[in-house]
């Protein structure tokens, strides 16, 4: 492989959901991105290789407001939320913590960061209103037969659905902890499922308590087998979890994702019954 470009080398690399850089989800960060085109950016973030790579394209750093665009290596998505939390960490070290704003192509992103006793930020981002429905019956075969799941390993109190939270993400619910730990699926096959259907991933959980899940999310229709912590599939799952009347009050619920593939991660999301948003939590380290 040759020397990485400029526009690559000088792009910052934070890992989100994480207090440290063998954990999390690393993203690329491009703080200015003013002068670069659509081809410019996909070719930086596919050097870059993250799942997603951050790009402000305008900012205003004294309103504190940032237009923000997300590629993966292969192609742009409209919303990336460990990204967001990447970014957001990020401009924070160089303009002190506060509340952030972020024009994204999803829509508008409010971010807050705060600063613990050690210095550390934490940047909690409210989503897009989500919104989630029950997968059809031809969604569910081919995405099970390209996982190869068979369906009665599924959790018949969580049924499939189809959930948005800035994108579209299939939900399928493990009864087990051991099936969500077994994933050997069919890459080519959940890719052409994906890309007819328009998900972003899927997000397979296995709901240890009601206030702790694990997941998994493939992400091949990126460039990525699999993402170790996802932000947007983070924030459709509380709009999944509305939609079934899960969320009756005012609700923290904990997402560990990341470990099965050596990159542990912890998300947090705040629910409640009267708001369709999901505000999605996390802390990120600078790598390198």
């Amino acid at each position: 492989m040759g020397a990485m470009t400029t526009e690559a080398s000088k792009a910052l690399r934070y890992s989100a959901f994480t207090t440290g850089p063998d954990g999390g989800n690393p993203a690329g960060i491009v703080l200015d991105a003013s002068g670069l085109d659509d081809s410019a950016m996909l070719a930086i973030a596919a050097e870059i290789g993250y799942s997603e790579t951050a790009f402000v394209t305008r900012r205003d750093d004294a309103a504190r407001r940032f237009q923000v665009r997300y590629f993966s290596p292969l192609a742009e998505v409209a919303f990336c939320g460990h990204a967001t939390i990447a970014l957001s960490v990020a401009l924070a070290a160089r303009l002190g913590a506060g509340d952030l704003l972020l024009d994204t192509p999803a829509g508008e992103i409010p971010v807050a960061t705060t600063e613990d006793a050690e210095g550390a930020v934490l940047a909690t981002l409210t989503s897009v209103p989500t919104r989630s429905r029950p997968a059809t019956s031809g969604e569910l075969d081919a995405a099970l037969a390209s996982l190869r799941w068979p369906a009665a390993d599924l959790d018949p109190a969580l049924p499939p659905h189809v959930a948005f939270g800035g994108n579209d993400h299939l939900v399928l619910a493990a009864a087990s902890r051991e099936r969500l730990a077994d994933l050997d699926y069919d890459v080519d096959a959940l890719t052409a499922v994906m890309r007819q259907h328009g998900w972003t991933t899927v997000n397979l959980v296995w709901r240890e308590s009601p206030q702790r899940f694990h997941a998994r999310n493939p992400f091949p229709v990126g460039g990525v087998v699999e993402d170790p912590a996802t932000g947007a599939a983070a924030a459709a799952l509380g709009g999944y979890l509305r939609a079934l009347g899960l969320v009756t009050a005012p609700t923290t619920i904990a997402i560990r994702q990341g470990e099965d593939m050596g990159r542990p991660s912890d998300l947090l999301i705040d629910l409640s019954p009267d708001d369709d948003r999901t505000r999605v939590t996390g802390r990120a380290v600078r790598m390198g």
